[in-house]
């Protein structure tokens, strides 16, 4: 039985780990993470993301290689790859009007509730996410921008933006998982540095799929953790209206 650390404490005993042990993890705790990261808050509820959990290990040298051999990745003794979705918006949104209508037919929701979700998942999205080579999404700006001369509106409506709003929800499900490994006394190490090509082709991964980062996974050795944690003061950063 494990006992797992306080939210706090699991924030605080995070690290970026550079370099693991030789010991082993256990799959099912880190799979029992990631399905902690799958209940992240994400734009839409459209949950735009899958992860890849690697334990093989020649996968995990060609990954290795493909991070351009940091350590953290070379030692990691599991990677997980944190990948965007984009592409599955419709399939996604399709799902939210099958599971909320089912909600409907077992009264968790009223029909009001069930009317709005349906006109947002088949009329909203569809306008925020459809696009032509970018033409559309460049109408869209121009249309909204104008819209929003006279009252607030939605401005992020390019291709570009609705990116970033996958890959902000990707960030927001990694953390999940970190948080939820580090409760349980297991290390991890985000990078961002990769051949984000390679490790799709290594992965067998689609055409419309992004790399939103690549974690190391395994247990901190003391040359892992690089100095204490450095952060700026925090008044720099909090503001208080």
């Amino acid at each position: 039985m494990i006992n797992e650390k306080t939210v706090s404490d699991a924030i605080e005993y995070r690290r970026s780990v550079r370099v693991f042990s030789d010991q082993d993890l256990d799959s099912e705790i880190v799979k029992k993470s990631l399905y902690n990261a799958s209940l992240a808050p994400n734009s839409s509820n459209l949950q735009l993301w899958e992860f890849v959990h690697v334990n093989d290990h020649k996968v995990l040298k060609k990954l290795s290689k493909a991070c351009f051999n940091q350590n953290a990745a070379k030692t990691a003794k599991q990677l997980v790859v944190i990948v965007v979705r984009k592409d599955l918006w419709k399939k996604r949104a399709n799902w939210n009007i099958e599971m909320i209508s089912n909600q409907s037919k077992n009264n968790q929701i009223s029909d009001k509730r069930l009317k709005q979700a349906k006109a947002y998942y088949k009329k909203v999205i569809p306008t925020l996410y459809t696009d032509f080579f970018g033409i559309l999404g460049m109408l869209k700006s121009l249309i909204f921008q104008t819209i929003g001369l006279f009252r607030p509106t939605m401005r992020q409506v390019t291709s570009s933006d609705l990116r970033v709003v996958a890959h902000k929800s990707a960030g927001l499900a990694a953390q999940n998982f970190m948080i939820s490994m580090a409760a349980i006394g297991y290390d991890t190490c985000p990078m961002e540095g990769s051949d984000t090509l390679k490790v799709k082709n290594i992965l067998n991964l689609p055409s419309g799929s992004e790399i939103n980062m690549v974690i190391g996974c395994g247990i901190r050795t003391n040359e892992g953790i690089y100095g204490d944690q450095l952060r700026v003061p925090f008044n720099e950063v909090y503001t208080y209206i």
